[in-house]
């Protein structure tokens, strides 16, 4: 198995840009593929989605309806195990819990002075499309993550799309989860067509205001796309993680958790940094036992990440590993050095910070209630994680009384006057004066 193993101060700037740019330089080579299939959504509706089902996903069946019926729902219920349903209900509950405390009074006012008032009215938006990917694998854990903070923030429409399997049908526990959180407006269309269908609306679905979900290279690709017509969501490609560890991180675990978003497939990103080359060594000779004893297809996946955008990094201390980290804006970080309460001081660029060893990245991507849905390809600069107030827009509220407009007043005319606005100064130069 071929691990990538460098030293920072020792990489050229060509390495170094292309763990940065990650699955960035994937996307950009599918650019004009998904410009046609949005045009063919676009003009032809319905029957592109069932043309690209059928080439993309294989589905078999001729007839299909492409909304999920009330008697699938009831299937997918029947057909899970008790085990998965209640692992779903206990994961709901956390994060339900965690997105509630995120949603903001209704409206705040803050008197600016005397008799000048300014807030903001916090409305939840009125229509949602939840991309929930399949490619890879069934993921209700990201229905439900997207899902509860949109409920919690009161958005009036919440709809779902997702792959369909080859016999038309849309993964149960999904729709289990779906149901749990009280949607049942579930589509079986996925990849580039999906993200059309919701922005401009086919005969089966409506078009939305917004979009959220992680998805593949044509996923990413779409949203980027159709950015100026709906609004994306935060930017969730192909995963990355980041483990920044020290000489006191057991080797084995940090293999394990290395592993995690590697196996999610060969346009992700996995890097370990740190300073301690027995580490970096012993982790190495893990990840190759470890990833030798995976699935066919994840051992694929896994082996491809460590040598393509992942692999390790070796720096001269915490210090200028956390200088790196910051660098990669990490989707996932997780800190295992001595004292990582004292470590995450030095992380300004993670979508989520995971603190020693016994916080590994898959509990915080099903069940501790935090948000997993988070900003790929170094963009956590700049975003953060889905939460109930990507669901939320503020309208500005002001109020002045008599007193406050007269103490506004000719500071607002002297601003408007020498900006050159006439109209806006005679409003209030002008406004009593009794002209019938």
């Amino acid at each position: 198995m071929t691990i990538n193993y460098k030293k920072w101060s020792d990489m050229l700037e060509e390495d170094r840009n292309t763990i940065f740019k990650r699955s960035e330089l994937v996307i950009n080579d599918v650019l004009d593929t998904v410009s046609k299939i949005i045009e063919d959504v676009k003009n032809q509706g319905d029957a592109a989605l069932y043309r690209y089902n059928r080439d993309f996903d294989g589905v078999r069946p001729d007839e299909y309806g492409l909304r999920v019926s009330q008697e699938e729902f009831l299937e997918a219920e029947s057909f899970l195990s008790g085990e998965v349903k209640s692992a779903i209900d206990y994961s709901i509950e956390n994060v339900l819990k965690f997105h509630r405390a995120q949603i903001p009074e209704g409206m705040k006012m803050v008197e600016i002075r005397k008799g000048i008032y300014a807030g903001e009215k916090a409305i939840a938006i009125e229509s949602a499309g939840l991309y929930v990917p399949r490619g890879r694998g069934s993921f209700p854990s990201m229905l439900y993550m997207q899902a509860i903070p949109a409920v919690a923030a009161g958005v009036k429409r919440i709809c779902v799309v997702t792959p369909p399997d080859g016999d038309g049908k849309v993964d149960p526990a999904c729709l289990y989860a779906a149901r749990k959180c009280g949607i049942d407006e579930v589509y079986k269309t996925g990849g580039a067509q999906a993200i059309a269908a919701l922005t401009y609306g086919t005969e089966s679905i409506k078009p939305v205001v917004k979009i959220t979900g992680p998805g593949s290279k044509y996923v990413s690709a779409a949203k980027r796309l159709l950015s100026g017509i709906v609004d994306p969501g935060l930017p969730a490609g192909p995963s990355d993680s980041a483990v920044l560890a020290d000489g006191t991180a057991d080797p084995y675990k940090t293999a394990l958790d290395l592993m995690t978003e590697a196996e999610h497939g060969s346009d992700s990103s996995a890097i370990l940094v740190t300073d301690s080359e027995s580490l970096a060594r012993k982790c190495m000779e893990h990840l190759t036992e470890l990833t030798a004893a995976l699935p066919a297809q994840r051992k694929g996946f896994v082996e491809d990440v460590f040598a393509g955008f992942g692999g390790i990094i070796l720096v001269d201390s915490i210090e200028e590993g956390a200088a790196v980290v910051n660098l990669y804006a990490p989707e996932h970080l997780q800190i295992v050095t001595e004292d990582p309460w004292d470590t995450v001081q030095l992380i300004e660029n993670a979508g989520e910070i995971l603190l020693g060893d016994n916080t590994p990245f898959s509990n915080a991507n099903y069940a501790i209630g935090a948000n997993a849905v988070l900003p790929t390809g170094g963009k956590a600069r700049t975003w953060s994680a889905l939460s109930a107030r990507d669901f939320i827009k503020y309208s500005s509220i002001v109020y002045t009384t008599e007193k406050g407009y007269d103490d506004l007043a000719p500071h607002v005319i002297a601003l408007a006057e020498y900006e050159g606005f006439a109209a806006h100064a005679n409003a209030l130069k002008l406004r009593d004066k009794n002209v019938q």
